[in-house]
């Protein structure tokens, strides 16, 4: 049993990345989690690399911008301009081998002795890169769930599902979880940016969940503090942490890179 940082796009951004790894220290986290992209957007790739890597791991995925820094395909698609030009830097700050153990990740895993599977996307086809926003996009994913949790990234908005073992004609199988993304007592425009928090939610046995844990290096749920999550096992509580950290110097280094602005105006605005 034990306590897991589960950690997701952290795309480059290291004063973010920071303040979440002193977070985890400080709850004695013992194994780690990553959901994918490592880099992209921000300016710190090779920081942020070098960082995940001295982690004690317990499972990896690739993200896209990992797969397309390495793997040198430059359609894209999907990406909008300013990502590709984002994933184009990204190629030229690290080596080969660098690049290559970004691409080395598979991209979904189970993590050993947690009943849970890892995928940045979507269980049903992880490497056409979808999104899983509600309820309809859950449920073809819980079709391919055989664990009793699944963690994913990729939107950058958190969310959560549960689906429940017996359900009557008039209840619905699968449910949004709304303690995941706010607190019950105060709406996201009431939130004051500038405090941590925690989301906790309970694993029941019987149920099954799928948790998307946001974004720790560029937020698009309009909060933009650093959100990642913790799985403690012992007590079979998953927390989301949203923590805030130096917006300004990310984006201080996001324009002395020559990376778009629009990358380090996002950052402020959480979108």
């Amino acid at each position: 049993m034990a306590k897991y940082a589960i950690l997701s796009d952290i795309h480059a951004n290291g004063d973010a990345l920071k303040v979440v790894l002193e977070k985890c220290r400080e709850l004695a986290v013992d194994r780690y989690v990553s959901l994918g992209d490592i880099v992209g957007y921000n300016a710190e790739p090779r920081e942020c690399l070098y960082l995940v890597r001295d982690l004690n791991w317990a499972a990896m995925v690739r993200g896209n911008h990992d797969e397309y820094t390495a793997n040198g395909n430059t359609e894209m698609s999907g990406f909008n301009p300013h990502a590709k030009f984002a994933v184009n830097w990204t190629r030229q700050q690290l080596t080969e081998a660098e690049r290559a153990w970004l691409v080395g990740m598979p991209y979904r895993s189970t993590v050993p002795g947690t009943n849970s599977t890892i995928v940045h996307a979507t269980l049903d086809t992880p490497e056409n890169w979808g999104y899983i926003f509600d309820a309809h996009h859950a449920a073809d994913n819980f079709s391919y769930q055989f664990t009793q949790i699944c963690f994913c990234g990729h939107s950058h908005v958190p969310v959560a599902f549960v689906k429940k073992p017996i359900t009557t004609l008039n209840e619905r199988s699968i449910d949004e979880l709304p303690e995941w993304t706010t607190n019950a007592s105060c709406e996201i425009a009431n939130v004051d940016f500038n405090y941590a928090d925690e989301l906790p939610v309970e694993v029941k046995v019987g149920y099954k969940y799928l948790f998307n844990v946001g974004s720790i290096g560029q937020p698009r749920n309009h909060d933009p503090r650093a959100s990642f999550a913790v799985f403690d096992t012992d007590n079979h509580i998953i927390t989301r942490y949203r923590l805030p950290y130096d917006i300004g110097a990310a984006q201080n280094k996001i324009i002395d890179a020559g990376l778009p602005e629009r990358l380090a105006l996002r950052l402020a605005a959480g979108t």
